[in-house]
């Protein structure tokens, strides 16, 4: 087997990484168009994450946000994004870079991306972005938890309602997720 020297799996997942960048862009501009929302969990151990030492003593390695009815000022630069949200009714402001996000799933359109460790410890053992359509009836992988999505009401029970709710109906076909690491050669 021939040795990957390009790394097609970190492009990719630069690459994918990229669409969730634009997505936030988005909406920094214009708000959340229709129905969309997101889930977006992250490594809280990685470099150029800032939280709270509250939120970081709680979730220790890994959170996920929900960005949907209340989150303020989001900024979105090339290397992260910046968001207010809400935990408990205290106001806090997250910093989370582009690299330490494992997963985003849009449950509007049943959109996901699942995002393998990066960084030189796991270059040998890198796993592919996983991307898709996700089956109604499955839970989005990689997001074990929700820690706030900016209602101040606590979600409790409601995340797996929320994750796991059918949404409307549409003719479209729903695509199997397909992770990179199935096309490599071993």
């Amino acid at each position: 087997m021939a040795d990957d020297q390009i790394q097609y799996d970190v492009l990719a997942q630069e690459a994918l990484r990229g669409v969730v960048r634009t997505v936030l862009q988005g909406v920094a501009k214009t708000g959340l168009p229709g129905d969309h929302h997101f889930y977006i969990a992250f490594d809280t151990r990685a470099d150029g994450v800032s939280l709270s030492k509250r939120l970081k003593d709680q979730y220790a390695d890994e959170m996920t946000i929900v960005l949907q009815y209340q989150f303020w000022d989001l900024e979105v630069t090339d290397e992260r994004f910046e968001v207010k949200l809400s935990f408990n009714n205290i106001p806090e402001r997250l910093v989370v870079p582009f690299s330490s996000v494992k997963a985003f799933f849009d449950p509007s359109v049943q959109f996901g991306l699942q995002f393998g460790s990066s960084g030189p410890a796991n270059d040998s053992s890198r796993a592919g972005p996983a991307v898709g359509l996700v089956d109604e009836t499955d839970e989005p992988a990689g997001l074990p938890m929700v820690a706030g999505h900016g209602a101040d009401e606590p979600l409790g029970e409601s995340v797996d309602e929320a994750v796991n709710a059918p949404e409307p109906q549409q003719d479209t076909q729903v695509a199997d997720v397909v992770e990179l690491d199935a096309f490599r050669k071993r």
